[in-house]
């Protein structure tokens, strides 16, 4: 086996499928168990950290909320800034904002623009690509505050629900990389 096959097997074998939740019918992957073994949350940040520096990546974009908890320690692995994206109104000072429809109604996301520069490559970090919205929106707030998107990351893939030709767009000539495709 390879070592990323090792890698991606690790992962897969601490993500716990709960039934039903958050509404009946859906099959929701909870990532705690993994974030609880050290091995595995180590694993994990070592692969997404391997993507920031082959993207060339020079600060990290980590979105609400796992992606926060996913992308901190991936910025501070590959030695890179790290920017939290966030709900409306939960960063103070001036932002830029972006707006998003979802399958019923919008969503609204911010950056504090300052904290991105002309000259930065971004790599957006989320654990769990479903249906793109939020993806889509922060590239876009992030090409808005004058940087370049490296890529986006993603501990899983949800291919089912379309994301990724909802995402390939807006990412250009940036890669899509998920280290587990469900």
């Amino acid at each position: 086996m390879t070592e990323l096959t090792d890698v991606s097997t690790l992962l897969l074998s601490r993500i716990r499928d709960v039934a039903d939740y958050p509404e009946p019918g859906v099959m929701f992957k909870d990532i705690t168990p993994l974030l609880a073994d050290p091995v595995a949350f180590e694993a994990l940040t070592g692969a997404l950290a391997e993507i920031a520096v082959r993207t060339g990546a020079t600060k990290i974009v980590g979105l609400e909320a796992r992606g926060f908890i996913l992308g901190a320690p991936v910025a501070v692995r590959a030695g890179l800034g790290f920017i939290p994206v966030r709900k409306a109104g939960k960063l103070p000072g001036a932002t830029l904002s972006q707006t998003y429809d979802l399958e019923y109604g919008s969503a609204e996301i911010e950056v504090h623009a300052e904290d991105l520069d002309a000259g930065d490559r971004i790599l957006v970090v989320d654990d769990v690509l479903a249906t793109g919205g939020t993806a889509e929106a922060s590239l876009q707030l992030v090409r808005r505050a004058g940087a370049e998107v490296s890529g986006v990351a993603v501990l899983m893939e949800l291919g089912f629900l379309g994301g990724r030709s909802r995402l390939e767009p807006a990412l250009g000539n940036a890669p899509l990389e998920a280290l587990l495709q469900i």
